[in-house]
């Protein structure tokens, strides 16, 4: 995990389903669990479908909700998903968990990039946090959850559904002037003067490690920030059929991370790096550097990546 708390990115292009889910049945499960009545699975978890997705997705103003996309054929996706019901039980209201069935839910996967099931997302007011393919232990699955409610934390979303109250916290310290003159404007909508923000920061303390993470995350913002899904389509259309094509294989790894793909965005570039040289080369390397600051340095998948780097560099 990374070692800043980062901000979270747009929500995934193309995402306009609308309907209604039964949001109350959350807080009343909760409630059931504060005053001991028995409770099947978690009491912060629900079944959310095409129909019910956006109305889940605004929950995530609240606390911080997680995705977990599956499928009824796979045993690896329930085995998965009972222990995102058990850990996130533990949080005690602090985090939310919507099961999807991509079976039956196709429009969820493809807005999300979705390959391979199970795959956990998370979304914070809307936007989404890359988290994890596969399965993984109790103890690193609580590290992303860790992880994830510090990145609530700091952009005040702070909620709880109700039930058992998990240890507080330490607040966050206030942020620097510019930083958080870049958070408000991220909060606005107004991605360009985030980016000035950090990139005057910067310019004002070279050395300051999170206007770098937060410039090299906005810029990711902008940049997904226009494409739909069709235009999703096209460029991993254009990256799967020339490998030469340095535009889509910068757009769609961008698109894998922000949609959780991180070992296939970084795998991406660096294959591309190995196979190309000139300003292709570097052009692909400095974009693979921004995309470490994004998912953060001390992530075990960024240390591989760095090493499989310099493998193709040298």
């Amino acid at each position: 995990m990374s070692q800043k708390s980062p901000m979270p990115q747009r929500s995934p292009s193309g995402i306009n389903l609308r309907g209604a889910v039964d949001l109350s049945a959350l807080k009343n499960r909760a409630t059931a669990a504060a005053s001991g009545a028995p409770s099947g699975g978690s009491p912060y978890a629900v079944d959310v479908n095409e129909q019910s997705f956006q109305e889940f997705v605004q929950l995530s103003q609240q606390v911080p909700v997680v995705v977990a996309m599956g499928s009824g054929r796979s045993q690896q996706s329930a085995t998965v998903t009972a222990l995102l019901e058990k850990v996130i039980n533990e949080y005690g209201g602090q985090l939310a968990l919507g099961r999807v069935d991509i079976d039956s839910s196709p429009q969820i996967a493809q807005a999300f990039g979705i390959t391979a099931v199970p795959t956990v997302v998370a979304l914070i007011k809307g936007q989404p946090v890359p988290m994890f393919e596969g399965e993984l232990p109790e103890e690193q699955v609580k590290e992303f959850f860790t992880e994830l409610l510090k990145v609530a934390a700091s952009n005040g979303v702070t909620g709880n559904l109700g039930g058992a109250q998990a240890p507080a916290a330490a607040p966050e310290p206030p942020l620097p002037p510019l930083h958080q003159a870049a958070r408000d404007a991220i909060d606005a909508g107004d991605l360009a003067a985030a980016q000035t923000s950090y990139e005057k920061a910067l310019a004002e303390k070279p050395n300051d490690t999170d206007a770098k993470i937060g410039l090299a995350q906005v810029k990711l913002m902008r940049r997904t920030a226009e494409i739909n899904v069709v235009q999703v389509e096209e460029f991993r259309t254009r990256a799967a059929g020339d490998p030469d094509d340095l535009d889509a294989a910068l757009t769609v790894a961008d698109l894998d991370v922000s949609g959780g793909h991180v070992e296939d965005a970084l795998a991406r570039l660096v294959k591309y790096i190995a196979l190309h040289f000139g300003p292709e080369r570097e052009s692909a390397r400095v974009r693979l550097l921004e995309l470490y600051d994004v998912v953060g340095v001390s992530d075990p998948r960024v240390s591989a990546s760095r090493q499989a780097l310099a493998r193709a560099l040298f």
